[in-house]
C-alpha cells in the first residue's frame, strides 16, 4: 500500500476548498440562528449572497429632544463582493441603494432590526422596492443584513463644538438577497 505525503495531499485539499467556495450560495445559508423579526417569510429563496465591506458615515447633530448632541447615521459606502471576493456591486446611501455591476439597482424599506452583539450594527431585514434596470436586482423581494462586524456610531465626543462633523466607521456585513419562489 502506498502512503501519500502531505505534499501529495495538498493539491486535492486545495481543489476541495476551491470547489466548496464555488458551491451554490443558497446551499450555505440558513436563517435558523437569526432572531424571528429579521427572518425572511416563507415563499422566498436566496438569489444572491454578498459580503459588504466599507464604511458608514455618522454626523454630529443636536438630539431631537434638544437635550444634547449625538452621532446620527448618515449612510453607507461599501462594495459588495461574492463569497469568492470578486466585486459584484455596491451599497451606498442615502437613500440606501444596492446596485449590481450589471446596472440593476434596488432600494428598500426597513422591516425590522435585531441586536447583533456589542460593537456591531444590528441585523436588519428590508423589503425591496421594484428594481431599476434588468439584471441581478430584478425581482429581489427582501434583503437581510447579517454577520455584522463594526459600524456602530463613533465613541468620540459629539457636542456643540463639532456639530455637523462627519466620521466614517469601518464595517462589514453579509447581504442576503431573496426572491419570491
Amino acid at each position: 500500500m502506498q502512503t501519500l505525503s502531505p505534499r501529495h495531499l495538498a493539491l486535492p485539499f486545495a481543489s476541495l476548498m476551491l470547489l466548496s467556495a464555488c458551491a451554490p450560495m443558497s446551499a450555505r445559508y440558513s436563517q435558523e440562528q437569526l432572531p424571528a423579526g429579521v427572518k425572511v417569510p416563507d415563499g422566498h429563496q436566496v438569489a444572491m449572497q454578498t459580503v459588504g465591506v466599507g464604511k458608514i458615515a455618522y454626523e454630529c447633530k443636536a438630539r431631537k429632544d434638544m437635550t444634547g448632541h449625538e452621532w446620527v447615521f448618515v449612510g453607507p459606502d461599501a462594495v459588495l463582493n461574492d463569497r469568492g471576493g470578486m466585486q459584484v456591486g455596491t451599497y451606498v446611501g442615502p437613500p440606501a441603494t444596492w446596485a449590481s455591476r450589471d446596472g440593476s439597482a434596488v432600494t428598500a424599506t426597513q422591516v425590522a432590526v435585531a441586536p447583533a452583539g456589542t460593537g456591531n450594527i444590528p441585523y436588519q431585514l428590508v423589503k425591496a422596492n421594484p428594481a431599476t434596470g434588468s439584471g441581478a436586482m430584478q425581482g429581489v423581494s427582501y434583503i437581510q443584513r447579517v454577520a455584522t462586524q463594526g459600524g456602530v456610531a463613533p465613541m468620540s465626543a459629539c457636542s456643540a463644538s463639532n456639530l455637523g462633523a462627519r466620521q466614517w466607521v469601518p464595517y462589514q456585513a453579509d447581504y442576503i438577497f431573496w426572491k419570491t419562489v
